[in-house]
Protein backbone atom coordinates (compact mmCIF):
# COMPACT_ATOMS: atom_id res chain seq x y z
CA UNK A 1 0.00 0.00 0.00
CA UNK A 2 0.86 3.79 -0.45
CA UNK A 3 1.91 5.96 2.13
CA UNK A 4 -0.86 8.37 0.94
CA UNK A 5 -4.11 4.98 1.84
CA UNK A 6 -1.57 4.01 5.47
CA UNK A 7 -1.51 8.06 6.17
CA UNK A 8 -5.58 8.51 5.35
CA UNK A 9 -6.13 5.05 7.83
CA UNK A 10 -3.71 6.48 10.60
CA UNK A 11 -5.63 9.67 10.27
CA UNK A 12 -9.02 7.54 10.71
CA UNK A 13 -7.24 6.20 13.63
CA UNK A 14 -6.33 9.05 15.64
CA UNK A 15 -10.06 10.65 14.90
CA UNK A 16 -11.70 7.56 16.27
CA UNK A 17 -9.53 8.06 19.71
CA UNK A 18 -12.33 11.05 20.64
CA UNK A 19 -15.63 9.08 18.80
CA UNK A 20 -18.38 9.52 21.56
CA UNK A 21 -21.16 8.44 19.31
CA UNK A 22 -22.04 5.87 16.98
CA UNK A 23 -22.45 8.35 14.80
CA UNK A 24 -18.83 9.56 15.27
CA UNK A 25 -17.73 6.23 14.57
CA UNK A 26 -19.88 5.62 11.44
CA UNK A 27 -18.78 8.98 10.05
CA UNK A 28 -15.50 8.59 10.29
CA UNK A 29 -15.41 5.26 8.57
CA UNK A 30 -17.92 5.94 6.43
CA UNK A 31 -17.71 4.79 2.83
CA UNK A 32 -16.83 8.30 1.11
CA UNK A 33 -13.77 8.14 3.37
CA UNK A 34 -13.02 4.77 2.72
CA UNK A 35 -8.83 5.04 1.51
CA UNK A 36 -9.71 2.19 -1.20
CA UNK A 37 -12.45 4.72 -2.64
CA UNK A 38 -16.59 3.82 -1.96
CA UNK A 39 -18.80 1.17 -2.49
CA UNK A 40 -15.81 -1.23 -1.31
CA UNK A 41 -17.97 -2.49 1.01
CA UNK A 42 -22.06 -2.46 1.54
CA UNK A 43 -21.69 -2.38 5.23
CA UNK A 44 -22.73 1.44 7.07
CA UNK A 45 -18.80 1.48 7.40
CA UNK A 46 -15.55 0.68 6.76
CA UNK A 47 -12.42 0.27 8.22
CA UNK A 48 -9.53 -0.75 5.37
CA UNK A 49 -6.67 -0.51 7.63
CA UNK A 50 -6.77 -3.85 9.76
CA UNK A 51 -3.75 -5.10 8.25
CA UNK A 52 -1.91 -2.10 9.78
CA UNK A 53 -0.31 -1.47 13.38
CA UNK A 54 -3.68 0.52 14.97
CA UNK A 55 -7.13 -0.85 15.20
CA UNK A 56 -10.60 0.34 15.50
CA UNK A 57 -10.47 -1.31 18.88
CA UNK A 58 -7.75 0.20 20.36
CA UNK A 59 -8.78 3.62 19.18
CA UNK A 60 -11.82 3.35 20.54
CA UNK A 61 -11.06 2.00 23.84
CA UNK A 62 -8.94 4.80 24.24
CA UNK A 63 -12.32 6.70 24.00
CA UNK A 64 -13.71 5.28 26.77
CA UNK A 65 -15.85 2.24 24.63
CA UNK A 66 -15.71 -1.01 25.71
CA UNK A 67 -16.20 -4.45 24.72
CA UNK A 68 -19.36 -6.44 25.34
CA UNK A 69 -19.08 -9.17 23.12
CA UNK A 70 -16.50 -10.84 21.04
CA UNK A 71 -15.64 -13.95 19.16
CA UNK A 72 -12.30 -12.92 17.98
CA UNK A 73 -10.11 -9.92 17.27
CA UNK A 74 -12.25 -9.55 13.81
CA UNK A 75 -15.77 -9.93 15.08
CA UNK A 76 -16.95 -7.73 18.04
CA UNK A 77 -18.97 -5.73 19.60
CA UNK A 78 -18.15 -2.20 21.41
CA UNK A 79 -20.57 0.10 23.52
CA UNK A 80 -19.57 4.14 23.77
CA UNK A 81 -20.38 6.04 26.90
CA UNK A 82 -23.60 6.80 25.97
CA UNK A 83 -25.31 3.33 25.00
CA UNK A 84 -24.48 3.26 21.17
CA UNK A 85 -23.19 -0.03 19.90
CA UNK A 86 -21.18 -0.69 16.62
CA UNK A 87 -20.44 -4.41 15.78
CA UNK A 88 -17.17 -4.61 13.43
CA UNK A 89 -16.94 -7.99 11.52
CA UNK A 90 -13.74 -8.02 9.57
CA UNK A 91 -13.03 -4.26 8.84
CA UNK A 92 -16.84 -3.75 8.08
CA UNK A 93 -18.87 -1.40 10.37
CA UNK A 94 -22.31 -1.72 11.60
CA UNK A 95 -25.12 0.27 14.05
CA UNK A 96 -26.01 -1.38 16.73
CA UNK A 97 -25.31 -5.29 18.35
CA UNK A 98 -26.57 -7.50 16.53
CA UNK A 99 -24.70 -10.43 16.51
CA UNK A 100 -24.61 -13.93 14.27
CA UNK A 101 -24.25 -17.02 17.30
CA UNK A 102 -24.74 -20.51 15.69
Amino acid sequence: MTDAFWNAVEAQLVELETAATADDVLRILSQERNPYGPGSSSADGFFAGSGGDGSVMGSLEKAGWSVTWSEASYYWVMEAPNGDKIRYVEGDIYRGDRTVTE
